[in-house]
């Protein structure tokens, strides 16, 4: 297994992403798939969520995961859900050190934020529809109203689709576009496209997030990596943010 754990040590923010090997779960979900509601046999992706939590040296029973719907809903966590699924949203914030949160993707883009210095951290799951609603912007507002900062944030937005690789028909590359016109792409081979993460990345230089990293990752042309759009019938990615348990110094 290759989980990029991209941590700012200085800060003790952390901030991970997974491909999908070394896990256990078998064709088509192999092998490390994440996702709870895709098919498969879950007691392969409890196993699988262990793997990973494990190798980045949080519990597996510590970890908040979303009900995602492609929504703007933001939920404030202090724990996980325990035995409910979670709810219908597709962004969470806690100022809880030590408890990390989670998202599920395979092809959107996952955007994890961090503010150290107030203590709090973000998940959002930010497809094309999340995007356009406005899930980005109602995360940091979220994080803003338990202390947090905009010039403070760190962001990093982990593998998805690109923009030469997501085709779309003209008439919602246009309705994308006039909502956030950095989403505006072409493909590779010259039809009309949409770039969520470009947009992703415009709507935090406005909300005023000036640290901001992306993967260079695109999902569909990577074999180590889920795209529902590939392959439809797959598994999902996790990226993870956690600030550690810790006074930051």
């Amino acid at each position: 297994m290759t989980v990029r754990h991209d941590a700012i040590h200085e800060s003790g923010a952390h901030f991970a992403f997974t491909d999908r090997w070394g896990g256990v779960s078998a064709v088509p979900y192999e092998e490390l798939n994440l996702g709870g509601a895709v098919g498969d046999d879950p007691e392969a992706v409890l196993a699988n969520r262990s793997i990973a939590a494990k190798s980045l040296g949080l519990d597996p029973g510590a970890v908040v995961w979303m009900n995602q719907v492609h929504g703007r809903d933001v939920a404030v966590v202090d724990g996980p859900w325990g035995d409910s699924p979670g709810a219908a949203v597709d962004g969470v914030v806690t100022a809880r050190r030590g408890l990390a949160l989670a998202v599920l993707t395979a092809d959107c883009t996952p955007v994890l934020f961090a503010d150290p210095v107030a203590g709090v951290v973000g998940a959002a799951h930010a497809g094309r529809p999340g995007m356009i609603a406005g899930i980005v912007p109602a995360t940091v507002e979220a994080m803003k109203a338990l202390g947090a900062q905009p010039e403070r944030i760190i962001a990093r937005t982990g593998p998805a689709v690109c923009g030469r690789c997501y085709e779309v028909p003209e008439q919602m590359r246009s309705e994308v576009a006039a909502v956030e016109p950095a989403a505006w792409s072409e493909t590779s081979w010259g039809t009309p496209a949409v770039d969520v993460t470009a947009g992703v990345h415009a709507q935090l230089e406005a909300l005023g997030v000036r640290d901001r990293r992306q993967s260079a990752v695109c999902t569909l042309e990577s074999r180590d990596h889920y795209s529902y759009r590939r392959d439809r019938t797959t598994g999902r990615l996790a990226g993870y943010v956690w600030l550690e348990d810790r006074e930051t110094p």
